[in-house]
C-alpha cells in the first residue's frame, strides 16, 4: 500500500505548517500598516545629491501634493480587493508630479503593480498598467534629463514587480488545482474501494443467503405436516450456510493484507504490536515502540490501532527502505477522551533513494493513506499525514475510545 494524497479540506495537524508572515496572518492590519508606511515615506523623504535620500519637512509640501500623496498611499489599503483600481489611483496621483522633486510616488506604483499581478485574474488591464508605468518612468527620466541606463533600470523594476506578483498568483493557482485534484482522487479511490467490496460481498454471499432464506421459509411452512421435508430443507439451509461461510472467508482472505491470509484467528490488538515491530525489525527497519496506553480499549479501536501502525510501517519500509529510523508512539489524548497514534521516520533509509519527494507524498498507484483515513473516520477519529520539514514522513491519528452502541468493549 502506498501513501496517497490527503483531501485538500483536511487540516494537517501533524505536519508543521510553513512560515506565515504578517501579510498572510493579518492581511488587513498588514495592508493598513503598509499604506501608512508608504505615505510617510513619500511625504518625508526626497532624493538628494548622489542618489541619496534626505528628510523633507512636511510643511514644505504644497497642499495639492500632500493630497495626492495621501490618496495614493491610502489606496494601498484596498490592494487585495481592488488591485486595478489601486493601480489606477497610484498612476493618476503620480502623473501630475512627473519631472518634479515630488515625483517619488513611484514606490507606491511598484507596490500597486505587484498587487495587480498577485491579486487579479485580469490579463488585459494588468499589462496595460505596466505599459503606463513604464511610460511614466520614461517621461519622468526625460524631463529630469536622467541617463538612459537609469531610465531603463526603472522600467525593469516596474515590469519585474508586476511579473513577480503574476508568477506567485499562477503558482498558487496551480497548487490549489493540484489540491483539488488530489482530493477528488482520494474520494474516487475511497468510493472505488467501497464499491469493490460491496460488489464482491453481493456476488459471493447474496446468492447463498437468498437460498437459505427460501429454504428456511419452506421448512417453516411444512414443518407441521411434513417433518421429513422440513428436515431436508433445513439440511439444505445448513449446507448453503457452510458454503456461504467458506466463500466469505475466501473473500476476506483476498481483501486482507498478504501477511494476514494464513489464518482467520483472533483479530490483532495492542498486545500484538511488539510482535509486529519485531517482524518489521527483521525486515531491516530501525523501529522503536512507545506504548503509554494503560486503560482497556474497545475491540474495534484496538484493531484499528494495529492496522494503522501496520500500514504506516509498511509504507516506511517501502518508500524509505531498510535502516530508516522510525518511531511509533501510542498514548492518551491530553485534550479529551481518546488515543493518539504517531509514526515518525527520518527518510534516511538505504533503499529507494530514487523515489522523489512528490511520489512519497502523493503515493501514486496505491490506497494506503486513504484506507487508513477511512478506518479512522469510521470510528469518528481523524488521520493526518505528510512530509516533515527536516526530511522524512509523519503520520498522526486520533481515535475516540467510547465503544459503539452494542459493541463489546
Amino acid at each position: 500500500m502506498n501513501r496517497t494524497a490527503q483531501p485538500a479540506g483536511t487540516p494537517v495537524r501533524s505536519v508543521p505548517s510553513k512560515f506565515r508572515g504578517p501579510f498572510v496572518r493579518w492581511p488587513r492590519i498588514a495592508d493598513a500598516t503598509l499604506a501608512l508606511a508608504m505615505f510617510v515615506a513619500v511625504t518625508s523623504l526626497e532624493e538628494g545629491p548622489g542618489d541619496s535620500l534626505v528628510v523633507r519637512p512636511v510643511v514644505d509640501l504644497p497642499p495639492a501634493v500632500l493630497l495626492l500623496f495621501a490618496a495614493a498611499g491610502a489606496a494601498l489599503y484596498w490592494r487585495r480587493h481592488k488591485p486595478l483600481a489601486v493601480l489606477s489611483v497610484a498612476l493618476a496621483a503620480w502623473a501630475p508630479m512627473l519631472g518634479s522633486s515630488y515625483a517619488n510616488v513611484g514606490g507606491i506604483v511598484i507596490v500597486a503593480l505587484y498587487s495587480a499581478g498577485r491579486h487579479t485574474q485580469d490579463r488585459r488591464w494588468g499589462p496595460l498598467g505596466v505599459v503606463a508605468a513604464v511610460g511614466a518612468v520614461t517621461l519622468d527620466g526625460l524631463l529630469l534629463s536622467l541617463p538612459a541606463g537609469e531610465i531603463g533600470f526603472g522600467c525593469l523594476v516596474m515590469l519585474g514587480a508586476w511579473y513577480m506578483g503574476r508568477r506567485l498568483r499562477l503558482r498558487s493557482e496551480r497548487a490549489a488545482q493540484l489540491r483539488q485534484e488530489q482530493a477528488a482522487e482520494a474520494q474516487r479511490i475511497a468510493a472505488e474501494e467501497r464499491t469493490h467490496i460491496a460488489r464482491e460481498l453481493h456476488d459471493v454471499v447474496a446468492h447463498r443467503v437468498s437460498m437459505m432464506t427460501v429454504q428456511a421459509g419452506a421448512a417453516r411452512m411444512v414443518a407441521a405436516e411434513d417433518p421429513q421435508g422440513a428436515l431436508e430443507a433445513m439440511t439444505a439451509v445448513e449446507e448453503a450456510g457452510r458454503q456461504a461461510l467458506d466463500e466469505l472467508r475466501h473473500l476476506l482472505g483476498v481483501l486482507r493484507p498478504k501477511a494476514e491470509r494464513d489464518g482467520l484467528g483472533p483479530q490483532p490488538g495492542l498486545t500484538d504490536l511488539p510482535r509486529l515491530v519485531a517482524q518489521v525489525r527483521e525486515a531491516g527497519l530501525d523501529v522503536s515502540l512507545t506504548d503509554d496506553i494503560r486503560a482497556p480499549l474497545p475491540a474495534r479501536v484496538e484493531l484499528s490501532v494495529y492496522r494503522i501502525v501496520q500500514e504506516a510501517l509498511t509504507n516506511v519500509l517501502k518508500h524509505s527502505g531498510p535502516h530508516t529510523r522510525t518511531e511509533v508512539r501510542l498514548g492518551h489524548d491530553q485534550c479529551g477522551p481518546g488515543i493518539s497514534i504517531e509514526v515518525l521516520d527520518d527518510g534516511q533509509g538505504a533503499a529507494l533513494q530514487s523515489v522523489s519527494g512528490t511520489a512519497r507524498t502523493t503515493g501514486m498507484g496505491g490506497h494506503g493513506i486513504v484506507g487508513m483515513r477511512e478506518r479512522a473516520l469510521l470510528l469518528g477519529g481523524t488521520l493526518d499525514a505528510g512530509p516533515r520539514p527536516g526530511g522524512g514522513f509523519r503520520l498522526t491519528a486520533h481515535l475516540p475510545v467510547q465503544p459503539v452502541l452494542g459493541e463489546p468493549a
